[in-house]
């Protein structure tokens, strides 16, 4: 077991958005085996797409944990997610977006959970656009996962009966 040094926990959410009923036990067995301990979610159906389930897991772990998760769940079929990992004294926070469509994507949060674009890659989209205002608009979203964001928002706010947990929410 590795051990860890004071002020090193991190802690996030893992957002399964829709994931075919017989996927759930290995979703929690790859889960457990990134947290290094079992676990078990609390699943309920998916009201956007008829015959999948949803869950939120609430989790706590060494800083890295999120990538972790992410990668456990990376690559399989019909399965939308989001990992978070908070912002701690010694790491930045992280957030993993995944649908089947467009596989994964990752961007850098600060401490209150706002997507940080590197300089690198504002530099980038603002010499592939030029002078083009409407390229350099496409650039950035590509940079801040839209088209993730515009996939998952309907599975994220699917039902009026769950309670509706913004990304940038504060501890």
């Amino acid at each position: 077991m590795e051990r860890q040094v004071a002020g090193s926990t991190a802690r996030g959410v893992l957002y399964v958005h829709s994931a075919p009923r017989a996927l759930c036990p290995h979703i929690e067995w790859a889960a457990g085996r990134a947290l290094d301990r079992a676990v078990n979610f609390s699943w309920s159906d998916q009201p956007v797409m008829k015959g999948v389930k949803r869950t939120e897991f609430y989790w706590e772990g060494a800083q890295g944990t999120g990538a972790k998760l992410a990668s456990a769940l990376r690559g399989w079929e019909h399965l939308r997610y989001e990992v978070t990992e908070d912002a701690t004294p010694g790491s930045d926070g992280g957030r993993w977006m995944h649908t089947p469509d467009l596989g994964i994507f990752f961007a850098q949060t600060d401490t209150v959970g706002n997507m940080v674009i590197p300089e690198d890659r504002v530099r980038y989209a603002m010499e592939v656009a030029g002078s083009n205002a409407l390229e350099l608009h496409r650039e950035l979203r590509l940079a801040i996962g839209q088209a993730w964001d515009d996939e998952l928002d309907a599975f994220r706010h699917a039902s009026d009966d769950n309670q509706v947990i913004w990304l940038h929410k504060v501890g």
